[in-house]
């Protein structure tokens, strides 16, 4: 493994600091969320070893999301991005092939280049509203591809693939004896027909998602990955063991309380969401230096200056920091030109992001 530091993490908010930032429309998930917020208090318990798969009270919540799904097709990782990593260690080596539609989550890419296995990028593009080519991801595949790796709703254009097009893509990977990882950690904030769990449409298919960027609570590190191939749970859950053995049972405890008041959580946040996405709209509509695809989901998105602005890319991103106070990340965070930026819409305030929305449309201007 040859790692690297990856741009979205070296020029994170946290990396940067908080205090240096006025109006942050960089962050991918809603506000943080307090423990008083949630109504909870952490009880007096042992601090044990928990179980390796995760609590099963958790699994069963997650499996019941899905028709078909059991507990024992559920994994509790450390977020996400553990569940990312043990997919690729898991599945991938130098001598194995990914197909990967970019732009996508950073660790969906960077992994695999740490291992070292032959990588394929399937390139969204701006004017085709970042929909994927079926027939590109079909020339791709190799008789050594293990893995065709995709978000949805995507990240960072929040773009929804239809269920048809989900399906579409399962079939192909089976077609390909390979298997599909679909990272939907914004599904629970999908403004159109939520798609079904991914995993539900086959045994070769990888649900990845947590409890980050939907519920508020990236602090307590708790994600999870879902197969219905019980070789691959083996395989995945002999990953954790040796990374982790298992989770934090305080995260996780605080996770089985989150997620058992889903509904009370995500209803009205569904709504702010929305109402969110088109204050944006409204904004980008009165905006001719802008161009946007109007997300289905999550709280990102991708504008793309129309032209360069005055003094570059690079002059509009300090003057933006420098003296609008407002950060957002540039498009080099997912290997696209700096033109495009993904504008988060669910961590700040109203008025941070209306604030922050004008100081977008300053800097723009020099």
């Amino acid at each position: 493994m040859r790692y690297v530091r990856m741009p979205i993490e070296v020029e994170s908010p946290e990396e940067y600091g908080y205090g240096n930032i006025r109006f942050n429309l960089s962050e991918s998930s809603v506000a943080d969320q307090r423990l008083s917020d949630l109504g909870l208090t952490i009880p007096d318990m042992p601090l044990l070893y928990g179980e390796h798969r995760g609590p099963s009270g958790l699994r069963a919540m997650i499996a019941s999301e899905g028709e078909g799904l059991s507990p024992d097709d559920v994994l509790v990782t450390t977020g996400a991005a553990g569940a990312l990593f043990i997919i690729s260690t898991a599945l991938l080596g130098p001598q194995d092939h990914l197909v990967v539609i970019r732009p996508n989550y950073a660790t969906n890419i960077e992994t695999p280049r740490a291992i070292g296995c032959g990588v394929s990028h399937i390139d969204l593009s701006f004017e085709d509203g970042f929909r994927i080519d079926f027939e590109r991801v079909e020339a791709a595949i190799s008789t050594a591809t293990k893995l065709i790796s995709v978000t949805n709703p995507h990240n960072p254009t929040g773009v929804m693939m239809t269920t048809e097009e989900l399906t579409r893509l399962a079939e192909l990977a089976a077609a390909n004896s390979c298997c599909l990882l679909v990272d939907e950690t914004y599904r629970d904030l999908s403004f159109v027909d939520k798609p079904p769990l991914a995993a539900t449409l086959g045994t070769h298919v990888i649900s990845v998602s947590s409890l980050s960027k939907a519920y508020g609570v990236p602090g307590i590190r708790v994600g999870w990955l879902i197969t219905r191939d019980p070789a691959l749970q083996e395989i995945f859950l002999a990953a954790k063991e040796q990374i982790s053995i298992c989770g934090s049972v305080i995260d996780e405890w605080v996770a089985e309380r989150v997620f058992a008041g889903r509904g009370a959580i995500l209803g009205p946040r569904l709504v702010e969401m929305k109402r969110r996405l088109e204050l944006i709209s409204d904004w980008m509509a009165g905006e001719p230096l802008l161009e946007w695809v109007k997300p289905s989901g999550g709280v990102v998105c991708f504008p793309r200056m129309i032209e360069e602005p005055a003094g570059g890319t690079e002059g509009f991103y300090r003057r933006l920091l420098e003296e609008q106070g407002t950060y957002v990340g540039p498009g080099h965070w997912f290997e696209m030109p700096d033109t495009h930026f993904r504008l988060g819409y669910g961590w700040p305030t109203s008025d941070e992001l209306e604030a922050g929305l004008a100081g977008i449309s300053k800097a723009l201007r020099g």
